[in-house]
């Protein structure tokens, strides 16, 4: 009887072990999760992004593309400006020039008028005077009508290129408006000329 009392009284400390071993492996257990739920809101969560939705980086840098696409199209504008304004100056400031009492066209003046022709029928819009100029030799009454003749032979060239006629009237100075007013033939061949001006919309 003393034996199975001795029995009995071991399983009991076994017991009494094992549990406490349980609630001490338990109490780690939790203190080990309450550690590890105090540091998870540490570490920062990615904002959740819904379908369709933009994140604020690439609104931001949608914005920046926006910003350069708009400069570079000024750019493009600005450029295209400065052009345009640069061949309307190159286009008046290169006359048509004839001999001594003659309205007839040279060579030169041909090529210069070829020009002016395919840059006009490239700008339907825009409108140009011609201008008939002569040196100061002869009276002024025939200076204006060689004026005149020099003007339409410049015009007749033009129209034959397909310059429409209502786009470029013409108008006779003679000897009244020279470049050059020196007493020369240098000064004289710039002065027999004809001048093509743009006329302001």
């Amino acid at each position: 009887m003393f034996k199975r009392l001795s029995i009995n009284f071991l399983v009991i400390v076994l017991m009494l072990s094992l549990s406490f071993c349980l609630s001490s492996c338990g109490k780690d257990a939790v203190k080990e999760d309450a550690l590890y739920e105090e540091v998870i809101p540490l570490v920062p969560e990615e904002p959740e992004i819904l379908p369709g939705e933009v994140s604020e980086q690439e609104k931001a840098l949608t914005e920046e593309q926006l910003r350069e696409e708009a400069l570079a199209e000024q750019r493009e504008i600005e450029e295209a400006a400065r052009r345009e304004a640069q061949m309307k100056e190159e286009f008046e400031n290169v006359d048509v020039h004839f001999d001594f009492d003659q309205f007839s066209l040279t060579v030169e003046a041909r090529e210069v008028l070829a020009k002016k022709a395919s840059w006009l029928l490239d700008h339907p819009d825009i409108n140009v005077e011609i201008e008939g100029h002569c040196d100061e030799r002869g009276t002024n009454e025939y200076n204006l009508a060689l004026g005149e003749r020099r003007a339409y032979t410049a015009k007749k060239y033009l129209v034959a290129a397909g310059v429409e006629t209502k786009r470029i009237p013409t108008i006779s100075y003679g000897e009244e408006r020279p470049l050059d007013t020196d007493y020369n033939e240098t000064a004289w061949a710039k002065n027999r000329r004809a001048h093509l001006r743009i006329l302001s919309d």
